[in-house]
């Protein structure tokens, strides 16, 4: 059991190492862009959009569908940045435990 005691204090070891990764993850602000920075978004670790920048030359008449575009494409480009931080922050906080049964999925 003695192998128990250590493995279980361990698990309370990556635990306190996720809560402090949730948190960093959760003060976060990451930039997208799309149309070569002619749009940016600015999304916050816990997924909340922020900010939407929309360059002035991009409000043309008819142009409405390629702006919504390419908000969704900044907007994608944010997300794909903090799912990729976030699988490295926890992966980094559950260290050896990470992919055992019973542990979180990263």
């Amino acid at each position: 059991m003695k192998d128990f005691g250590a493995l279980m204090k361990q698990a309370q070891q990556m635990q306190g190492k996720l809560e402090q990764a949730q948190k960093e993850l959760e003060n976060l602000t990451l930039l997208g862009q799309a149309g070569d920075g002619m749009v940016k978004v600015t999304l916050r670790g816990t997924g909340q959009l922020v900010r939407v920048d929309i360059d002035d030359s991009l409000m043309v008449k008819g142009e409405a569908d390629m702006v919504g575009d390419l908000v969704t494409a900044a907007h994608a480009d944010a997300k794909r940045q903090l799912d990729a931080r976030s699988s490295e922050l926890m992966q980094k906080a559950a260290g050896p435990l990470a992919g055992m049964p019973g542990m979180p999925k990263l």
